[in-house]
């Protein structure tokens, strides 16, 4: 039976898919609702509240952004001081095994990490002194010796191309030219920007040995505090990388120095050859720059000697660079692959391409720990990846079995043969 409404009227029957909004109920004098109370319930509505999550949700959003900025700003604002402390951590490694060796002697730690930077420090100050002296005495002598040059250079150019030039005419063009007036400025104001940089190059460079003598000194404690954030299980892997760490640091500092070695030894006896001064200590700086000093370690290592020797004649300086280029061809498709494949134990091309990325990612400080940190990761993880026997096949020996088919030559003659 359907039901009635108070007057006695039969209800609608309401579907439950019926989208017939239900009737308003009356206002306060018993009309109909006015508009504006009709938006105020809809949106009142359960349905159209913000939900409860979302103003959390926008406060983490914006906390989380926020956050991401600053440590942004953070590193960006501390990554040379992350360079250093990362530069100053393969130097501890480096200097590892020697410390190692004297505390094991009875020696403390600190003493012997102390000798250790003493003595290298006692060695790089003699090789600056000596080579500062050497540049000193070479200058002095080049400036001496400028009329001279010039005048040869005057009288070359007279031969050469019927002029009637004159030393006194060409010093004061240059004296008069307005090149020399605008270098003069420049360079002026660039003096404050020279000693800026030396000032915090000194300033890196301490940062660099404070660090690396905290990390020598205090290896074992560094050591145990690392160990002692994780389980035992992970305390062998951590030690077990560390150790490798300072094998293949120590191996890349080796082949380093032997190839400064035979270097050094390569060039003294061209540089004695040809008479230069100073042979001994130019021999040293092109092993020890060009080995040591990434990208350009090359290039400046071979410019001084090409200086000293223009001062002696300007043919040795041509006979220099042209050494300098067949000698570095040599070592790096040569010495190079051959010492790093053997004390590093890396492929040369793995060596190669390590200190490309190296450079791209962190610079020169890059390309200095790329093989180390390549060959730390590469013997990290080769205990780690399962390894199965090789299949006892020819191609595997690089033999290619011959196709019985014959080949597109023997086809062409046997229809030729044919007609």
């Amino acid at each position: 039976m359907a039901p009635t409404d108070e007057t006695g009227q039969t209800a609608p029957h309401a579907s439950p898919f019926d989208t017939t909004p239900p009737p308003r109920s009356p206002g306060p004098a018993g009309g109909a609702a006015g508009p504006a109370e009709g938006v105020a319930e809809v949106a009142a509505g359960p349905g159209d509240r913000m939900p409860r999550w979302l103003p959390r949700a926008m406060v983490l959003a914006i906390g989380l952004v926020a956050a991401f900025q600053l440590g942004s700003w953070a590193f960006h604002q501390l990554i040379g001081l992350l360079l250093n402390v990362l530069i100053a951590f393969f130097l501890a490694l480096a200097v590892e095994p020697a410390v190692s060796r004297m505390a094991a002697r009875g020696m403390r730690r600190g003493l012997a990490t102390f000798l250790v930077f003493l003595g290298l420090t006692i060695a790089s100050a003699g090789f600056v002194t000596l080579l500062g002296s050497m540049l000193a005495g070479q200058i002095i002598k080049m400036v001496e010796g400028f009329p001279e040059y010039l005048d040869s250079v005057i009288n070359w150019v007279n031969t050469t191309f019927h002029t009637e030039l004159r030393r006194v005419d060409v010093q004061e063009g240059l004296l008069h030219s307005d090149w020399l007036r605008t270098y003069a400025q420049n360079s002026a104001a660039g003096v404050l920007d020279v000693s800026a940089q030396v000032l915090g190059g000194l300033f890196r460079l301490l940062t660099i040995a404070l660090f690396s003598f905290y990390f020598a000194a205090d290896g074992p404690r560094l050591r145990r505090t690392v160990c002692s954030l994780l389980p035992p299980a992970r305390q062998a892997e951590v030690l077990r990388a560390w150790e490798i760490a300072v094998d293949k640091t120590g191996g890349y500092l080796y082949s380093r120095g032997l190839m400064a070695l035979v270097s050094g030894i390569a060039h003294y006896v061209l540089l004695q050859a040809l008479g230069v001064p100073y042979a001994l200590v130019l021999a040293v700086w092109v092993g020890l720059v060009s080995q040591f000093i990434p990208t350009i370690g090359t290039y400046l290592a071979g410019a001084l000697p090409m200086l000293i020797g223009f001062t002696v004649d300007p043919w040795y300086a041509l006979w220099v660079l042209v050494f300098v280029v067949v000698y570095q061809q040599f070592e790096n498709y040569m010495l190079q692959p051959k010492l790093t494949a053997r004390t590093v134990d890396i492929h040369p091309a793995v060596a190669f391409g390590s200190v490309i990325a190296g450079t791209a990612l962190l610079g020169a400080v890059g390309a200095l720990i790329a093989i180390p940190a390549v060959a730390t990761l590469q013997a990290f993880l080769g205990a780690y990846v399962k390894r199965y026997a090789v299949t006892d096949d020819p191609r595997v020996h690089g033999h290619r079995d011959r196709d019985p088919a014959p080949g597109l030559l023997a086809r062409a003659r046997r229809l030729w043969r044919d007609r």
